[in-house]
């Protein structure tokens, strides 16, 4: 090893330490550090504050339906608890939250809005769709449908197109909160008091980001099974028999989520999740 790779690699340890210190994991810094253990000490604290404060932003930025459902104070000690169960991965902030809803639904403090975890769920999904990168122009290949074959065609969606099947209506909660209108929660009065659930669909439609209900879980199943890359066939099986293909094709055409059929001899790129 040269004295150059011998240098790396004592620096990536060295930050490696200090972020297992700023979660008060691992060995300590001393031998690495130059200050007084006093000074030391107040350079992480600093580093700690920080932090908890970026990710605060980052999480409200990316949950905003949270937020207004916690309020502002109950979600900041939410992702300052987030942020020390959860610390984020890599140097984007902006990808730090997937797992808050997991979080928030093992959160035995928050069992009194069972439907958060779920909407946690949504305003991800949105915030990933609004930083999905463009599709490149492909060809429909919507003749690949009337193929024998068909069933051996893959569906590919538009980046950032996401589904979420919920027991509680989301949508109109999310919709609610999107509005300013002095009745925006009369909708969503009415659906809890049906115990309505609704089955997501998160799009993009240019630069904007889109949600709206699916037809019903069959639906939702096989928008779910054309995301992960199943064959036109398998995602009829997954959908059942109560699943109508043509209605879907129409609105995914007219709503441009549905991108293009690829043929079974040609690779699906990975694109779309």
């Amino acid at each position: 090893m040269t004295s150059d790779d011998h240098a790396a690699s004592r620096e990536q340890l060295r930050q490696r330490l200090l972020l297992q210190a700023l979660w008060q994991r691992g060995p300590a810094l001393q031998a690495w550090l130059r200050d007084s253990p006093e000074r030391a000490a107040q350079g992480l604290a600093a580093y700690r504050g920080n932090g908890r404060a970026l990710a605060e932003r980052a999480l409200a930025a990316a949950f905003p339906t949270v937020v207004e459902l916690l309020g502002s104070e109950s979600f900041a000690a939410l992702a300052r608890a987030f942020w020390q169960r959860h610390p984020p991965t890599d140097g984007d902030i902006a990808t730090h939250g997937e797992a808050l809803s997991g979080f928030i639904e093992a959160d035995a403090q928050l069992a009194t809005e069972p439907y958060l975890a779920d909407v946690a769920r949504l305003d991800w999904a949105v915030h990933r769709g609004a930083v999905a990168a463009e599709a490149d122009a492909v060809e429909p290949g919507l003749h690949h449908l009337a193929d024998d074959d068909a069933a051996a065609c893959r569906l590919r969606l538009r980046p950032g197109t996401a589904v979420l099947a919920s027991r509680w209506p989301v949508v109109t909660l999310w919709q609610a909160h999107q509005s300013t209108a002095a009745d925006r929660f009369e909708p969503l009065r009415e659906a809890m008091a049906r115990g309505e659930g609704q089955c997501a669909l998160v799009h993009r439609d240019g630069w904007r980001v889109r949600v709206q209900t699916l037809a019903d879980e069959p639906a939702a199943s096989f928008t779910a099974a054309a995301l992960a890359g199943q064959t036109l066939g398998m995602a009829l099986e997954c959908a059942g028999n109560a699943f109508r293909f043509e209605p879907w094709l129409v609105q995914a055409l007219q709503q441009r989520w549905l991108l293009a059929v690829v043929p079974a001899t040609q690779p699906t790129p990975g694109d779309h999740a």
